[in-house]
């Protein structure tokens, strides 16, 4: 089958291999027909050796299928089924999915992606992007990472669900968990950014200010519930406006910058919460004082998959898709195939480019 491959770290090319093939299907395993895959920053963080990967991998890791065949053991999901694959399942009996309610920090469920080696290209074993692999027609991932959905989803609304959605709008519900009337400052207009936007409107949050470089973006933002959108320089004008000089009640980092991180810090108010979402890279750094964290008793926070149980707030995610309140056919802004997937990913930093769905 078709697949794209990581070859090498860094790089700006993915092989798309025509002779991979999957092992037999084990007990726990979920073989899945993917119908469609998002394209996603991450997977071009894991070329560009942001989120390390090790070369031999098939890339990929928002997207929704079909069920092929289940293994000895699986009973949650059947051939025929329509499922979501989440990266970074719950194992459900951890202390983290269990007393506290944190399913989306489960080690066990990483654990059990991240030796997930499903993929095969003769004799070699090829690894996949957090477990998933979903840059191929097909793939095996563990049974807790599948989410049953109803069948009149369209897939390719639900491969959204996957990642971009559940970390952007569950940054705003869930983990930041913005209030009705408040501030919010969103840094990063991509597909993350534009989720958290959602999910702040969805809070009820009354001004809603999108920063980015990108002017096509912000009006992009504004189209999805953003009150306004800034460039860089237009912030402390926005602060003024919105704000008196005050600072933001929620401030949601969408990029991943160490620098970033530090100005939202700086853009929310005394008493606010700030709230990191895009992922960084393991050596950078941004510091913070030790009198400031007292003097401000502001709350900083990360969010790892958007503080998600992805058991519940995937379909809850797509109720909100189908009561019209969470807007996903407009996220999706070019359908791709998969042997287009390079050109996909060298033109994530494009204005226009909300989420490109791979179809199959």
């Amino acid at each position: 089958m078709l697949a794209a491959v990581l070859e090498t770290v860094p790089t700006d090319q993915l092989v798309i291999a025509d002779d991979v093939t999957l092992r037999d299907v084990g007990p726990g395993d979920v073989k899945i027909k993917v119908a469609h895959s998002g394209v996603c920053h991450s997977d071009l963080s894991g070329m560009n050796g942001t989120i390390p990967t090790e070369p031999g991998t098939v890339l990929g890791h928002e997207g929704a299928g079909v069920v092929l065949e289940v293994g000895e053991g699986v009973s949650h999901v059947a051939e025929g089924d329509h499922v979501i694959i989440a990266f970074s399942p719950p194992c459900g009996t951890c202390p983290h999915c269990t007393g506290r309610h944190q399913p989306n920090l489960c080690m066990n469920g990483l654990m059990a992606m991240g030796v997930n080696q499903q993929f095969r290209q003769g004799d070699r074993v090829i690894g996949s992007f957090c477990g998933c692999g979903t840059f191929a027609e097909e793939t095996i991932v563990p049974s807790i990472a599948t989410v049953k959905i109803d069948s009149d989803i369209p897939l390719d609304i639900a491969a959204l669900i996957g990642c971009g959605v559940t970390t952007g709008v569950g940054a705003a519900l869930n983990t930041a968990k913005v209030t009705p009337g408040s501030s919010v400052l969103v840094v990063g207009a991509g597909g993350v950014g534009i989720a958290a936007i959602q999910g702040a409107r969805i809070a009820g949050a009354s001004e809603i200010v999108a920063v980015d470089l990108h002017e096509g973006k912000l009006e992009r933002a504004k189209a999805f519930g953003a009150t306004h959108g800034v460039t860089p320089d237009e912030v402390p004008t926005a602060l003024a406006e919105v704000t008196s000089g005050e600072g933001f009640d929620f401030t949601l980092e969408c990029i991943g910058l160490a620098s970033t991180m530090r100005q939202s810090f700086d853009l929310t108010r005394r008493g606010g919460t700030c709230c990191i979402v895009g992922v960084g890279r393991p050596d950078e750094m941004f510091e913070l004082s030790a009198f400031e964290m007292f003097f401000s008793e502001k709350v900083l926070i990360g969010s790892m998959y958007g503080s998600a149980d992805v058991r519940t707030d995937f379909n809850r995610f797509l109720g909100l898709y189908k009561s019209g309140k969470l807007d996903l056919d407009g996220m999706i802004s070019r359908r791709i195939k998969l042997d287009e997937v390079n050109d996909a990913l060298g033109s994530l930093g494009d204005a226009d480019v909300i989420r490109q769905v791979i179809d199959f």
